[in-house]
């Protein structure tokens, strides 16, 4: 079935940019790269203007990754990144990211992919909601989990 501009663009947002469609291994590590660059340029926003931007990323994610599913006919398909990478910035909201190291964004980026493999209650139980919900509820909590970790360590290491 031919897809149309929409669904191709679609799912181009769901994989990362397209990155988590081409590696041959951990797809939703790799996808979650472009939340890095999203973080640092929200970094510059006021905290105020930070959580409603984290809020709305997280609610269109859900309709981005719905449709991926969709699209590539698995569930919560390791490919799609959206839920990684739309919701990245949640994780360092407040932290001024870019005044800091490059190695705090890693140190930053490793907890919440760590965070998000482990996947601690109530997330794991997230993923059994349907669609872009599932796929997204669980990454939402993850990165809260995240957020917490991370200003202890900036309010610790800086």
């Amino acid at each position: 079935m031919k897809r149309t501009m929409l669904e191709k663009f679609t799912l181009f947002l769901a994989t990362g940019c397209g990155i988590s469609l081409f590696v041959p291994f951990a797809p939703g590590t790799f996808g979650s790269i472009p939340g890095v660059a999203l973080a640092y340029a929200m970094a510059f926003l006021p905290p105020w203007a930070q959580i409603p931007l984290c809020l709305a990323l997280t609610l269109a994610a859900i309709p981005v990754c719905g449709v991926a599913e969709r699209l590539l006919g698995i569930r919560d398909d390791g490919r799609i990144s959206a839920d990684e990478w739309m919701l990245f910035p949640i994780a360092v909201v407040a932290i001024p990211v870019h005044t800091l190291p490059w190695w705090a964004t890693v140190m930053f980026f490793a907890v919440v992919r760590i965070v998000d493999i482990i996947k601690p209650s109530p997330a794991k139980s997230m993923q059994s909601l349907p669609g872009g919900r599932g796929i997204v509820a669980d990454d939402f909590i993850a990165n809260l989990y995240s957020l917490a970790i991370n200003w202890v360590l900036y309010v610790s290491i800086f």
